[in-house]
């Protein structure tokens, strides 16, 4: 059985689990929910992004606005 869908092992980012779409779109979701104080800051538990490297930098992002909202 094929699963095309599935993300090579070298294409991972540690805390979060992605997949392709059914039209090539990745998706990523953290495995551990982000705490209220991120959350309420804006910070988005899935994403997506239209190649490895953008879902990369949205992940940034949300990790990033988490760290700060959890510093203030």
């Amino acid at each position: 059985m094929r699963n095309d869908r599935a993300i090579p092992v070298w294409e991972t980012i540690p805390g979060w689990r992605i997949l392709r779409s059914d039209a090539g779109r990745l998706w990523a979701t953290r495995e551990r929910p982000f705490d209220a104080t991120a959350e309420g800051a804006g910070a988005f538990r899935t994403v997506d992004g239209d190649d490895l490297p953008e879902l990369c930098r949205v992940i940034a992002e949300q990790e990033s606005l988490a760290k700060l909202a959890s510093a203030s």
